[in-house]
């Protein structure tokens, strides 16, 4: 498995550079590193030094380097759709259409990103993937994909099997099943072996995001005001998808100070402008991203005293909404709905209090 580092800000900052800069670093270091690049235009290979594709091929020792072409990912995710609908059905009925007639429909480029992360992170051959992706809420709700998609899928299943219609048609599925598909489905059509390895995929994601071990972001910033508002406003929504942000990187910088009260209590990394011959300096001047400085983390949990307090920086209480309907609670917070994972203890329990403070949301159970 691979630590997956990204970094957010506004556009302009200088993310790609720093990206680059950090894939160095951790590749001089010794860790076999992948970059991994959204930005489909020859930017980004006219940066990197080298003519990319859609495969990960070596510009220096530990580095490789992808350019995420998203309809190469979409050829080769509907080639594997195919086989898994071939391994469950007799005759199946995609085999006629072709992943190179497909288009890219919006949103799409996220999700194939997001599984191709996932793809090279199982493959073990990378100790990190630096992925440079938009930077925005755009990536933030790619990384949240898997803890959305769960809920969907959660939620979806209850009002499903509660339905009438679920109990009119259930005593009909498993002769259906053993009919037209190739395997023997009795029981509950959610714990079939299809339904569980996606939720097994989906478990997976939400960990990982909310394991700094596993997945840490970056904030990059300049000293340009409008970076600085976008940047925390960045910071505070990363935490709504339980996602450890690192420390902040002011790229262009003269001096920290004015931008570190904005940012407490994270550590501030301030880098000189590339000159674009030389990343020595920036490389220098870059975190140590193999053993990051302790940072806040999204969300704690104390089950004795029934409390949750979820880290929202740079949001004022009016900014935060808090709802409860049936055992899922959401907290909306700027333009990000999060449905906040509970543990055991404390599912289905109702909300008894919640105000805020110093920057937390502590909800009471």
């Amino acid at each position: 498995m691979s630590l997956i580092l990204t970094f957010l800000g506004k556009g302009g900052t200088g993310r790609t550079t720093i990206a680059i800069a950090a894939a160095k670093k951790l590749a001089a270091q010794g860790k076999r590193v992948l970059l991994a690049g959204q930005d489909g235009s020859p930017a980004f290979g006219f940066m990197v030094g080298a003519a990319l594709s859609a495969d990960p091929q070596q510009i220096s020792p530990n580095l490789d380097v992808v350019q995420l072409q998203s309809t190469v990912l979409l050829e080769r995710a509907w080639e594997e759709l195919k086989a898994q609908e071939a391994k469950y059905l007799r005759s199946p009925f995609l085999k006629g259409v072709f992943g190179q007639e497909l288009g890219i429909l919006p949103g799409m480029d996220t999700a194939l990103a997001l599984n191709a992360l996932r793809e090279y992170d199982g493959s073990d051959r990378y100790d990190v993937i630096v992925y440079d992706g938009d930077g925005d809420q755009t990536t933030l709700r790619m990384l949240g994909m898997p803890e959305i998609a769960s809920w969907y899928a959660r939620r979806f299943r209850t009002v499903f099997t509660d339905s009438d219609f679920y109990r009119a048609v259930s005593p009909f599925i498993q002769p259906v099943a053993a009919a037209v598909l190739n395997v023997n489905w009795s029981g509950d059509l959610f714990s079939q072996p299809a339904a569980q390895e996606a939720t097994g995929l989906l478990e997976q994601g939400k960990a990982a995001v909310a394991n700094p071990q596993r997945v840490m972001a970056y904030v990059v910033t300049t000293e340009d005001e409008p970076a600085i508002a976008t940047a925390k406003y960045l910071w505070g929504s990363a935490q709504q998808i339980n996602l450890t942000v690192g420390g902040v990187i002011v790229n262009q910088a003269h001096e920290a100070s004015a931008v570190s009260a904005e940012f407490a209590p994270l550590p501030i990394s301030t880098v000189p402008r590339y000159s674009g011959q030389d990343w020595q300096p920036i490389i220098d001047a870059l975190p140590n991203f193999a053993q990051p400085e302790p940072a806040p983390r999204p969300m704690a949990v104390n089950v004795a005293e029934k409390k949750v307090a979820l880290f929202l920086p740079w949001f004022d209480k009016k900014e935060v909404k808090l709802t409860q309907y049936g055992p899922e609670v959401t907290v909306e917070v700027g333009d990000q709905r999060h449905n906040i994972p509970l543990p055991p203890e404390l599912k289905g329990k109702q909300v008894t209090g919640a105000k805020f403070q110093d920057g937390y949301l502590i909800i009471s159970f």
